[in-house]
């Protein structure tokens, strides 16, 4: 069994955040631990209300998983503020954490804003550098770059600006270009290219956060980089073209699709 530690905001409706991730982590046969950062008011129509959680209690909630069951990756997604994201980052390299995975989550799907302007710096800073590998999508590569991207060029050179203030891998997912949905894994200047397919299928709230957490559950199963981003985009393709619909808006992935399920008696 091995052990997977999401560091990262709830979401209230399931479909992203903490909550996609425990489901992603149990449907690939792992164990996964959580320490909440905020709690949001959401649902597939949009976030509501968010509440950032206390650093006493942020930080009480990693050393007790670290202390009992060590986690043999992280996974980082929502951290509100500056201060909360310097008190991980301190904690993170207390206990030398390993294969840490970081989704720069700065945008919900639904569009709305859950990352302050001001945290920004703080991420590119600290949390950043001590990342295995970061998973922007395109909107947030490019505010890590300063690039626009407007196609699969800009993308590289935007991983390229990036890479220098950051020496981990670095994965640019496509889903936001117009002509392709193809991902790019780049890592000490090594270019792989992951083909995306458009599934008609409007349901994808949490698909970056079920994608990064899939990608630290293969990490801490032993794969290689290339393969854990491989076996993870297939796992979220899988669950968005199972055409899970619920909700009145943008509705979250079908995460459980490989487990059978009957009707009750």
């Amino acid at each position: 069994m091995h052990i997977i530690l999401s560091i990262a905001g709830s979401d209230s409706s399931g479909g992203a955040g903490i909550q996609a991730d425990l489901k992603t982590i149990t449907c690939l046969g792992e164990y996964g631990m959580t320490a909440i950062t905020a709690l949001t008011a959401q649902n597939t129509l949009g976030v509501e209300s968010v509440e950032v959680v206390s650093i006493p209690m942020i930080e009480a909630q990693i050393d007790a998983v670290f202390r009992d069951i060590r986690p043999d990756a992280v996974k980082l997604g929502m951290i509100p503020t500056p201060e909360v994201m310097l008190a991980i980052c301190n904690k993170l390299q207390a206990y030398q954490a390993e294969h840490i995975v970081v989704d720069p989550v700065m945008v919900a799907t639904s569009g709305s804003a859950l990352m302050e302007d001001r945290t920004v710096r703080t991420l590119k800073e600290k949390l950043i550098p001590l990342a295995d590998l970061i998973t922007p999508n395109i909107s947030e590569a490019e505010v890590l770059s300063g690039i626009d991207i407007k196609g699969k060029e800009d993308m590289v050179r935007a991983a390229g600006r990036i890479a220098q203030y950051y020496d981990g891998a670095i994965l640019i997912k496509g889903g936001h270009l117009t002509e392709t949905a193809d991902d790019l894994l780049y890592q000490k200047g090594e270019t792989v290219w992951f083909s995306g397919v458009r599934y008609a299928n409007p349901n994808t709230h949490g698909t970056g956060c079920t994608l990064s957490s899939a990608i630290a559950t293969y990490l801490a199963k032993g794969y290689s980089m290339e393969e854990s981003v491989r076996s993870a985009k297939e796992y979220v393709s899988s669950a968005i073209a199972a055409n899970l619909d619920i909700g009145h808006g943008r509705g979250p992935l079908w995460h459980n699709y490989g487990i059978g399920c009957t009707d009750a008696d």
